[in-house]
C-alpha cells in the first residue's frame, strides 16, 4: 500500500466511530481530507459537523455535510483527525498545516479524539518534526527567544497566517522528554496562542493505516 492507501484505508475505518445523529469533529490536513471524502457516503447519518479550519469547511460544503459553529453545539461526542506525529501513549504534535488552535479546541470539547494516520506518523518520541506554535504578532521575537532558552531552534512561517490572524513559529530540535510538561511550559509564555503538542488531552484511539492493514491503540495512560 502507498502512503495515500494507507491513509485512504484509516480514513474509512474511522466511519465506525462515527455517532447517528449527532455532531461530529472534523479535522485538518492530508489524513483529515481523506476521512472527509469517507464521511460524505454516509452524511445523511448526520447531524452536522465542526470544522477545525476554514480549509476543513470549505471541503465538507463541497460534499453538501452541514457546517455548525461550535459555540452552537452541545455535545460532540467524537473529533477525528490526523497528526504530524503520535507516540503510543496518545501523545503528538499537530499543526502542520497550521490550524493548532481551533484543532486544539474541537478536541478539547469531544468525548472521544480519534487520531488517524498512516505507518509513518508514529514515533517512539516526539520533535522530528517541527513543533508548531502559534504566536500573537507582537510577541513573535519575544517568544523566539524564550523558545531558545529550551533549547528550541524556531523558525517564523514566513507568509503565513492563522485562521485567528496570528503567526507560527515552528521550532526545530527540542527534547521533548516529558510532553505534558512541555506543553504546560510553553503554553505559559506571554504571546503564544496555542503549542501544538497534543498531550494534556492527546487521543484516546489511533488507527494506524500500514502496508500490513489497520492497526488501533488504544492509548491506557499519557505521559
Amino acid at each position: 500500500m502507498t502512503q495515500d492507501e494507507q491513509k485512504r484505508a484509516v480514513a474509512r475505518e474511522a466511519l465506525r466511530f462515527v455517532e447517528p445523529d449527532a455532531y461530529i469533529g472534523v479535522g485538518s490536513g492530508s489524513t483529515a481530507n481523506f476521512f472527509i471524502d469517507e464521511l460524505a457516503v454516509i452524511k445523511h447519518r448526520l447531524r452536522g459537523a465542526v470544522a477545525s479550519s476554514a480549509r476543513t469547511a470549505e471541503r465538507l460544503k463541497s460534499h453538501g455535510i452541514w457546517i455548525d459553529e461550535l459555540n452552537n453545539v452541545d455535545e460532540l461526542p467524537v473529533y477525528i483527525d490526523g497528526a504530524d506525529e503520535v507516540m503510543e501513549s496518545g501523545a503528538m504534535i499537530k499543526g502542520g498545516g497550521g490550524a493548532l488552535t481551533r484543532e486544539k479546541i474541537v478536541a478539547a470539547v469531544a468525548r472521544k479524539f480519534v487520531c488517524i494516520v498512516d505507518a509513518s506518523k508514529l514515533v517512539k518520541k516526539l520533535g522530528a518534526f517541527p513543533l508548531p506554535v502559534e504566536v500573537i504578532p507582537m510577541a513573535r521575537s519575544y517568544v523566539a527567544r524564550e523558545l531558545v532558552l529550551l533549547g528550541g531552534h524556531p523558525e517564523w512561517r514566513m507568509g503565513f497566517t492563522t485562521d485567528n490572524g496570528n503567526l507560527i513559529l515552528d521550532v526545530h530540535g527540542l527534547n521533548i522528554v516529558d510532553p505534558i510538561a512541555m506543553e504546560a511550559q510553553i503554553s505559559q509564555i506571554t504571546g503564544v496562542v496555542t503549542v501544538g503538542l497534543f498531550a494534556r488531552r492527546g487521543a484516546d484511539v489511533i488507527l494506524i493505516g500500514a502496508p500490513e492493514g489497520i492497526r488501533t491503540i488504544t492509548p491506557t495512560r499519557r505521559k
